[in-house]
């Protein structure tokens, strides 16, 4: 597909990479493409980065129809350098199954396909080059239809930015301590839990500021019914090793599908474990964690890889998680560093050219 450009006549000046952290710098431009019942997808163009007109009736601030996702981009090791995607594929299908579960219009995967690639190509010189850091691709998809009724829209927007970014928790690397969320749901089966949807985070931010000022780093979120098995924390789905073994929560439709934790499942049952992904009990790693058969305990996601856990908190209890020395949260982290940033091979045909 053939995508025109319009070039910011505005350049931003570029932070330093030791400036980045997450989620503060944007690029110079951005990539939209719009939907309108009836005639489908048209005007796929990467224009100059700037505010988003929408009318004031505009469905997504109503009826919450907006959905996201979130992938990187690395400096490309092959002959003539360039840039390479993280699993974009699984990341654009899952923006398609986030999009049906809200009555959106799935994007077609070579039109975001397609977008990415050019407004990578346009703002590749924003790349950030220091280990650790990445471009942060993420689009968004919103209900821009000027009505106020309880109905899918008729018309959206797809857009995609571009974020240098660097770690995703401030400070050193550090296990973080975790609060166990015993009274509030994120998300209940048969909900929208495995959607990647805006209506998912808000609801875990008043829960999430609350630990934060008690000194936690994050919530660990438990199903919705009973408050009994281990979901995802909020925003990394959550791994396990107990006895040797690694476990980490089903998919069955209340926690998100991580790309990152699919791959982490793959580099586990390569590395020769036993991988389990089955509901867990939040009772069964208290317990590891107090007769010591509890070895590690760890998050995953795009934005930090892994993040070990040192500290489980509850209302009732609170244990320490070892952070083992050569832990396995540590080597898959590196692993998939090494991937990423192509000082290892590509065996799982996860890095695509842009």
């Amino acid at each position: 597909m053939t995508i025109p450009v319009q070039r910011t006549r505005r350049p931003r000046p570029h932070p330093r990479d030791e400036e980045l952290g997450f989620g503060k710098f944007f690029t110079d431009h951005l990539f939209r493409a719009d939907f309108t019942e009836g005639n489908g997808w048209s005007g796929a163009r990467v224009e100059p980065y700037g505010p988003i007109a929408l009318d004031p009736a505009a469905s997504a601030l109503h009826y919450g129809q907006e959905i996201f996702e979130g992938m990187k981009a690395f400096p490309s090791p092959k002959p003539g350098g360039g840039i390479a995607l993280f699993r974009p594929r699984a990341h654009a299908a899952r923006l398609a199954a986030s999009a049906r579960r809200l009555a959106m219009p799935p994007p077609p995967e070579d039109l975001l396909l397609d977008g990415v690639r050019a407004l990578l190509r346009e703002d590749a010189s924003w790349m950030p080059r220091a280990p650790g850091t990445a471009l942060y691709v993420r689009p968004f998809l919103l209900a821009t239809e000027p009505f106020l009724g309880v109905r899918p829209a008729k018309t959206y927007a797809l857009v995609v930015i571009l974020c240098p970014v660097g770690g995703y928790f401030s400070g050193p690397p550090r296990p973080l301590r975790i609060w166990v969320e015993e009274e509030r749901a994120r998300a209940a089966r048969g909900g929208i839990g495995a959607a990647k949807a805006a209506a998912n985070y808000v609801a875990s931010l008043l829960a999430a500021e609350e630990a934060k000022a008690h000194g936690f780093d994050q919530v660990l979120w438990l199903d919705g019914a009973e408050h009994r098995f281990v979901e995802e924390i909020g925003t990394m789905n959550f791994f396990a090793k107990i006895a040797g073994r690694v476990l980490t929560p089903a998919l069955e439709g209340t926690i998100l599908a991580g790309v990152t934790r699919d791959a982490i499942v793959a580099l586990c049952r390569e590395m020769g474990l036993a991988v389990e992904e089955r509901r867990l009990p939040l009772l069964e790693v208290l317990a590891a964690g107090q007769d010591g058969t509890l070895e590690e305990a760890f998050g995953s996601g795009t934005a930090s890889l892994t993040a070990p856990i040192g500290e489980l908190a509850s209302p009732r209890q609170r244990i320490a998680v070892p952070s083992p020395q050569g832990s396995l949260a540590g080597r898959l982290r590196d692993a998939l560093s090494a991937i990423q940033r192509g000082e290892a091979p590509d065996r799982f045909g996860w890095m695509e050219q842009v």
